[in-house]
């Protein structure tokens, strides 16, 4: 669970002026980092913002790592963000969003499935991309679950002998899906000491990419960057939408620049969060910029 501090969306693959929206900068990256300066992050951790641009509450990167994996799975089938909200409430109730081997009787995963009632594998309940599609088969089946209340969506899927806990968790669940979702601009970021960090892999973020996001995301190879068509005005939702999965997924896979507008968020000052970028690197149009902790790599 979070730590406590305080109609359909299509692909939109429309006509009209393209952006490219650039994915991948590939560069050699050398990373020094005081004590003092870790003292002052302390553990690692991501953070939500409410409405108001405060931070409503923070989780663990595994725990957003998670939820953006949710979240971009409902962006490959373009389900809207109702959808989005019910599957991360629902995980954060069965798992805390972790990608756990244990549970009731032979429950595994993110939502708990279970191989014997027909959910799969154990593999494939263990896969994160799978498990989420496989809750969202089942909830695109319950008779208007984008407006029944959050419980009984939720229960519809997974028949809880605990129906009324997934309550609980619907206020945190809204907010990191608005954030996952890209309609809430620079709402989730994340901070971590990286001083020991590994290498990054640009294949890796590349792969994860489209495997998460299916083929309403199209990274093209250029040199040591990847970008991404955009196009007919989905370019600020949908870039915050890959914004705040690279930020989730940025310990993980080694990601250690994120900058899209006029924001920027850098691992080793990532105890600040979003930052406004330079003048210059808002002409243009719009774009995403990814860097790793690996020198270039070509990407086919």
């Amino acid at each position: 669970m979070p730590e406590r501090t305080t109609g359909k969306r299509s692909h939109r693959v429309i006509g009209g002026a393209c952006a490219a929206l650039v994915l991948l900068g590939v560069t050699a990256y050398a990373v020094t980092q005081s004590g003092e300066d870790r003292d002052r992050r302390g553990p690692p951790r991501c953070s939500v913002a409410g409405p108001d641009g405060e931070r409503a509450f923070t989780l663990r990167p595994e725990q957003a790592a998670s939820a953006a994996t949710i979240g971009a799975v409902a962006s490959a089938r373009g389900l809207p963000e109702r959808a989005v909200t019910i599957a991360i409430a629902t995980a954060m109730q069965e798992s805390s969003l972790r990608n756990i081997d244990y549970g009731d009787r032979d429950s595994l995963g993110l939502f708990q499935q279970r191989p014997s009632m027909g959910w799969g594998s154990e593999a494939e309940v263990m896969d994160p991309v799978y498990a989420a599609g496989a809750f969202y088969d089942r909830l695109v089946d319950v008779p208007g679950y984008l407006t029944l209340p959050l419980t009984v969506a939720a229960q519809e899927v997974q028949r809880s002998a605990f129906p009324d806990a997934y309550a609980r968790h619907e206020e945190e669940a809204a907010l990191l899906a608005g954030a996952l979702t890209g309609r809430a601009e620079a709402a989730l970021s994340c901070s971590w000491t990286v001083a020991e960090q590994p290498a990054g892999q640009p294949r890796e973020v590349h792969e994860r990419m489209m495997r998460e996001f299916g083929e309403g995301v199209q990274p093209i190879g250029e040199g040591a960057r990847l970008t991404v068509p955009l196009r007919g005005g989905e370019e600020t939702r949908r870039g915050w939408e890959l914004a705040h999965w690279a930020v989730a997924h940025s310990a993980e896979l080694g990601i250690e620049r994120i900058s899209y507008g006029n924001r920027v968020w850098e691992a080793r000052r990532s105890g600040d969060g979003w930052q406004e970028a330079a003048a210059e690197s808002m002409a243009g149009a719009p774009e995403l910029r990814l860097s790793v902790f690996a020198p270039a790599e070509p990407i086919p």
